[in-house]
């Protein structure tokens, strides 16, 4: 279904959003995550994945959202999950993209250790702020983003607000790049994760006024007021 942007739902009041995004205190520490049968460490700093991001692995191993011999970003590779996910699938060349060096590097070593080298599969694990390190002619078939978009401040702590609330800023510049730089091939797909905790209208607006098509792939919603959408956004047709 193509999104009407002023029919998406208006963010939640700032004092529900904070209610519901306290941080836990265990950042600082080291974690463990576990999928599908599959062992993860979370160095201290290195987020820790919850529903929404279960939901995208899950879409990712069984296709829904298809990887398979194609030209994959996971943005905001954080421990390592998305990108062990489409090479499990056989992605053809996946990029796990992260402005925060121990996710990148952490991301490196559980690639090696559940997925390691395969014919016809290349990894790049960049530290990267959105996409200043992708080389130029780089073209991208699918990107994944479960962006840090939360509307309101719900903690002073550096690392929190990187994997929390960047805010709808941070989403913006993401498609202006995307565009500017020509990095989305022409039948490409960007799947991006986003709920009214966070300026719906803003980002998935922005999108169409840089040119793309917005549509709602998966929508849920939750027992405490949050509606969480999965949009797929295309090129126009020409």
């Amino acid at each position: 279904m193509d999104v009407v942007v002023e029919e998406l739902p208006p963010i939640l009041p700032a004092e529900h959003i904070i209610a519901i995004n306290k941080p836990k205190r265990d950042l600082h520490t080291e974690r463990d995550y576990s999928w599908n049968g599959l062992e993860f460490r979370l160095p201290p700093g290195v987020f820790h994945p919850g529903e929404t991001s279960r939901m995208l692995h899950k879409w990712l191993l069984d296709g829904e959202i298809e990887t398979k011999g194609r030209v994959y970003a996971a943005m905001g590779a954080g421990a390592g999950v998305e990108a062990v996910a489409a090479g499990l699938r056989g992605a053809r060349e996946i990029y796990a993209l992260d402005i925060h060096p121990e996710s990148v590097a952490v991301t490196a070593q559980h690639y090696t250790e559940h997925v390691g080298p395969r014919p016809g599969t290349d990894f790049h694990p960049l530290v990267s702020d959105l996409f200043d390190a992708v080389p130029d002619g780089t073209r991208f078939d699918v990107v994944t983003f479960n962006p840090p978009a939360v509307s309101q401040t719900v903690s002073d702590d550096p690392d929190v607000i990187r994997n929390v609330c960047v805010g709808a800023s941070l989403v913006t510049r993401f498609f202006d790049e995307l565009v500017d730089r020509d990095l989305l091939a022409e039948d490409g797909e960007v799947l991006i994760i986003v709920s009214n905790t966070a300026d719906l209208r803003t980002v998935v607006g922005h999108a169409v006024e840089r040119g793309l098509v917005a549509r709602v792939r998966y929508r849920h919603d939750w027992d405490d007021g949050v509606i969480t959408f999965l949009f797929g956004l295309t090129r126009k047709a020409a």
